[in-house]
């Protein structure tokens, strides 16, 4: 049986301009991956008419056509009436999706204390919609909807991230939608997750190792630098996939850190709520970057105490109570200190485990005893200690996002060595 086809169809010229990331592809992708259904293709187009049109013609070649962005009240949005001219369809007024847009407008024209009349033909428009298309939710006042055409189903959704994975669950839910999955096979996946190594050395372990075929495929993708290998299977090929895993394991155990797709902070965060532990940072180069991550993640105040951003020397001294002499003789950027700021977080913000990050993040500030990109690290808790000297390659931006998945990762090793473990 052959697996349904997904093209998604992402829109706005900000994201073809490289104005702003697009977030909505690689998210509906995941979706139709873990659904069974292969994603063809994912087309980013600006608002331009005929490229648009063009793309959605494309995305009803599908069997599924997820498409996001350009529901506004504005004249340039206008996925809806393109999408209605490729599927050959007239557009009508939905009078209940109408009145619903009615209302909320009405509320954001008393907030901003201006006349309703202003808002009156962008209603007529986001109200107006192919016919025969089903009404999923509204997000703000732009409607999600799904239509069905002969051979495919076009999920239509808002362009903001948060909207759109919202008003997925209900168009995932609706019948069209249904009738597609169907028909899909949901593969056999297998996920392992890597630091420490290559791209290339992770392909060429997995070739050794008996690599794709047999029912057996697999993706290698560097994120965050770290490599996601993901290796899907046909339900016949199970036994194959579950031994191609163990065998890319085994080959890379160093650098295996994850068999599920939990990040490295959810892991660290893990590991402190199994030992009873918390947790603290003391960050120079980074500014913070590493307490954000730990942050990020739900419920991780009952595990992180707080962080200190002890960019200047004096703070160093003041906050952490890095001896002065020290500073003098090794400098801020230097083994020695990054040692004493996981000891000052410690002692002054009352944790268990402390990371501290101190380098030249650059462009400027090096020397040829520190160049740019020279970053310590220093990991410490109830049971021993992980120092870690990188020179680190990139701008500004990229050794300090280097440094901080290195020290969230020299975290998760040092946690992971602890023998303590509450009952």
């Amino acid at each position: 049986m052959t697996r349904p086809r997904g093209v998604v169809v992402v829109t706005g010229s900000e994201l073809v301009r490289g104005e702003r990331s697009d977030l909505n592809g690689p998210f509906l992708a995941g979706e139709l991956l873990r659904l069974g259904i292969e994603p063809a293709r994912i087309l980013i187009v600006g608002d331009d008419a005929a490229e648009l049109e063009e793309a959605l013609r494309e995305g009803l070649r599908a069997d599924l056509c997820l498409v996001s962005g350009g529901l506004g009240p504005t004249h340039d949005d206008r996925t809806v009436e393109l999408l209605a001219r490729a599927a050959g369809r007239e557009l009508v007024v939905d009078p209940e999706l109408e009145g619903e847009i009615e209302r909320v407008s009405r509320g954001f024209a008393e907030r901003l204390r201006r006349p309703y009349a202003d808002f009156e033909t962008g209603v007529r428009k986001q109200a107006t919609l192919p016919d025969g298309a089903l009404v999923i939710g509204v997000a703000g006042t732009a409607p999600g909807l799904v239509l069905e055409t002969d051979g495919a189903v076009a999920v239509v959704l808002p362009g903001p991230p948060s909207e759109l994975q919202r008003l997925w669950e209900p168009a995932l839910a609706s019948a069209p939608v249904q009738a597609v999955v169907a028909r899909a096979r949901v593969p056999e996946r297998r996920v392992l997750r890597f630091y420490g190594a290559g791209e290339s050395t992770v392909a060429r372990a997995l070739a050794e190792a008996g690599g794709e075929g047999d029912g057996v495929s697999a993706t290698i993708c560097a994120r965050d630098f770290e490599i996601h290998v993901d290796l899907f299977a046909e339900p016949e090929a199970r036994e194959r996939v579950d031994w191609l895993a163990e065998e890319l394991a085994e080959r890379l155990e160093p650098h295996l850190f994850a068999r599920d797709e939990r990040r490295v902070e959810e892991l660290v965060l893990d590991l402190c709520r199994k030992r009873e532990l918390t947790l603290a940072t003391a960050e120079s180069c980074t500014g913070g970057l590493v307490a954000a991550r730990l942050t990020s993640v739900a419920g991780s105040s009952d595990v992180f105490r707080g962080a200190v951003v002890a960019y200047a020397n004096d703070v160093k001294a003041g906050e952490l109570g890095v001896p002065e002499e020290l500073l003098e003789r090794h400098g801020a950027v230097s083994a020695e200190v990054a040692a004493a700021m996981a000891a000052g977080a410690r002692e002054r913000l009352g944790a268990d485990v402390a990371l501290a990050v101190t380098g030249v993040a650059g462009p400027g500030g090096g020397t040829p005893e520190k160049p740019v990109g020279l970053v310590y690290l220093h990991a410490e808790g109830l049971e021993g200690a992980r120092p870690a000297e990188l020179t680190l390659p990139g701008d500004r931006a990229a050794v300090r996002a280097r440094a901080t998945v290195a020290g969230l990762h020299l975290l998760r090793r040092l946690l992971s060595q602890f023998r303590h473990q509450s009952p």
